[in-house]
């Protein structure tokens, strides 16, 4: 297969390097002597998964520092999968170039809901059966894991296991247990797989739906199998593993540098921010572990940047600290630092100054509304004149070139805070006419607010497709003739298929299936994604999106995600949504004191605010 795979399939595919492995600090190890052999499936791109940071580290934890194996496959773009499909080669790993079929284990990282159709895609190019009901003794147990199994009830019907959780603290676990159940028949596995804290056996439980086709409960089949499942959090974050050596690929990806994670988790308290609720508590890593981290990871890789990870990576305790010995040891090397999430104001602004001092580039805030009335119903407790005021301080350093992220369709929004959008970005403009060097470029991305699980707003109605295109035309039209504020909308039709499966159930399973019949896949991808089919495989399946993504839901409607602990209460969700009703801001607990979500109690982690590390 592998000399077929050369010298006839790669040649007349579009990037080949994508499909042939062989990168720097790929680990190959032996498959008669691993134990248990998984291969980690990424629905998208080699580009894009090659860029995901949870990869990179369970692929060196599980090759590295255990007994198992762990190789890598990546969706196929379609030309490839024409080719593939006509030569009847099943889809394969990157280091043995055997089918996913051949292994033990096919772990999917979901990132992203509308990433499940290419999830169905590789398991049929791979010749696994789609549906875990349809799988047999000889088949591998195909599993997911990432931000989407918070809610994995749309998806239960195709995988045989979720991990919930931090997977460098629950996979080994599990591939430790499946290798020692190997010889049990596959039912006996999923039950003893149950046990394990953190994983959910679809299979062993059965939904149940009230007359008025409310969700009502998920009720477990068998005694021994949990009510809830808990997710797995490392509490020890700064001696987690993470990676020294990561593959460095032959092509340019998405991410392409090394990278630091500085710290897990958000205190912010972002009431749209579904990352910021599932992946509480806040975990920080200690400098000095840091610049050890970004020594090897530089030594092994020749990359010429270094990344700085998180959710809110200006929230960092030691990032002053952290950024200054950076810059001092790789500065002189032409070895830049990069800070991808910025907060907004005059610290942040001095910090991507000391980061970028020889070449400014465009520099990226996300202030996600534009009336404080607004800022205040999400609970991001920034002002317009702190915006203002790090703006004018970005410009007069140097700056030409603004990104101002916002969202639209945010719970109690009004004509007056869509204008708000606009009349910041003018002001912004303004500012920039005031005090930068030379002309200024300010461009806003606009998203579209789907509300997830686990949020404060999972009790609130999204706004249908025709909402979303008027407020987009109105945005635009209030924009003018300006042309030196430039306006990128996500697509109505994909946010709202978002966020029918960010809030399904069970139900949708089938119209996900045929959706991939239809010829779904790459929903992620403007050019791919098939409203129209979605809509075909939904009507025939008898679903109502509306049902899932149009309507508000009352307080003590039970929802399908629920049985999964987060370690934040339900009762805390509820009044964060009814403060936002209010317009009343929590504050930071990491600086104001504590807001009794409930998670550091049920994981015995301390979230308050550490002196600032040197």
């Amino acid at each position: 297969m592998k000399d077929k795979l050369f010298r006839e399939i790669l040649p007349l595919v579009s990037k080949p390097v994508r499909y042939t492995g062989n990168e720097l600090n790929m680990i190959s190890k032996s498959w008669t002597e691993s134990q248990c052999r998984m291969v980690l499936a990424f629905p998208d791109v080699y580009e894009v998964g090659m860029s995901h940071m949870g990869s990179k580290i369970l692929y060196g934890l599980v090759n590295e520092k255990t007994d198992h194996l762990l190789e890598r496959s990546y969706a196929p773009w379609p030309d490839m999968e024409a080719l593939l499909r006509r030569n009847k080669i099943p889809l394969y790993s990157l280091e043995s170039y055997r089918s996913l079929a051949d292994f033990d284990v096919v772990g999917f990282s979901l990132q992203y809901e509308l990433s499940i159709t290419n999830c169905i895609n590789m398991l049929d190019m791979a010749g696994i059966p789609i549906h875990s009901s349809d799988r047999g003794e000889t088949d591998p147990m195909v599993i997911a894991g990432g931000p989407v199994v918070f809610n994995p009830e749309p998806f239960a019907e195709f995988f045989d296991a979720f991990l919930i959780g931090d997977g460098e603290e629950i996979l080994p676990e599990y591939l430790d247990l499946c290798y020692a159940v190997r010889g049990l028949p596959r039912g006996d596995k999923l039950l003893a797989m149950a046990k394990i804290r953190g994983v959910y056996i679809p299979a062993l439980y059965r939904a149940e739906y009230g007359e008025d086709g409310l969700f009502k409960s998920l009720m477990p089949l068998q005694e021994g199998v949990p009510d809830r499942i808990q997710k797995r959090v490392v509490t020890d974050f700064d001696q987690s593993y993470f990676p020294d050596r990561p593959i460095v690929p032959y092509m340019n990806v998405i991410h392409d540098r090394a990278i630091l994670e500085v710290m897990r988790g958000c205190q912010r308290g972002c009431r749209f921010c579904h990352a910021g609720m599932v992946y509480r508590p806040v975990r920080e890593k200690k400098v000095e572990t840091l610049i050890r981290q970004a020594g090897a990871q530089i030594k092994s890789s020749g990359y010429e940047e270094i990344s700085l990870s998180s959710l809110s990576t200006l929230d960092y305790t030691g990032i002053k600290s952290l950024v200054t010995q950076l810059v001092e040891n790789y500065g002189p090397c032409g070895i830049g630092v990069s800070l991808p999430s910025l907060r907004v104001d005059a610290f942040s602004i001095d910090l991507a100054n000391e980061v970028q001092k020889v070449r400014k580039t465009t520099l990226t805030l996300a202030p996600e509304a534009g009336t404080q009335k607004m800022r205040d119903i999400i609970n991001k407790n920034i002002t317009e004149e702190q915006l203002l005021e790090a703006v004018q301080a970005a410009f007069e350093s140097g700056w030409n070139s603004l990104k101002l992220y916002f969202m639209f369709g945010l719970p109690y929004e009004e004509e007056e805070d869509l204008a708000g959008i606009i009349r910041m970005l003018k002001e912004v403009k303004a500012v920039g006419s005031r005090y930068a060097r030379r002309a200024v470029e300010i461009k806003a991305g606009l998203a579209n607010f789907v509300p997830k699980a686990h949020t404060p707003f999972q009790w609130h109605q999204q706004n249908s497709m025709e909402e979303f295109d008027i407020k987009k035309e109105y945005l635009i039209k209030a924009r003018g003739k300006d042309r030196g504020i430039k306006l990128d909308f996500h697509n109505s039709s994909t946010s709202f298929m978002e966020g029918v499966l960010a809030r399904g159930d069970r139900r949708l399973a089938p119209a996900i299936y045929k959706a991939w019949q239809y010829g779904c896949k790459f929903d992620s991808w403007t050019e791919y994604f098939q409203y129209d089919q979605w809509c075909k495989a939904l009507e025939e399946t008898n679903i109502d999106p509306g049902f899932y993504a149009l309507r508000a839901r009352g307080q003590e409607e039970n929802f399908p995600w629920d049985f999964i602990d987060i370690g934040i209460s339900r009762e805390f969700l509820w009044q964060e949504y009814e403060m936002a009703r209010q317009e009343k801001v929590t504050l930071d607990c990491r600086q104001d004191g504590c807001n009794d979500c409930g998670i550091c109690v049920e994981f015995g982690i301390n979230m308050e605010i550490l002196e600032e590390q040197s």
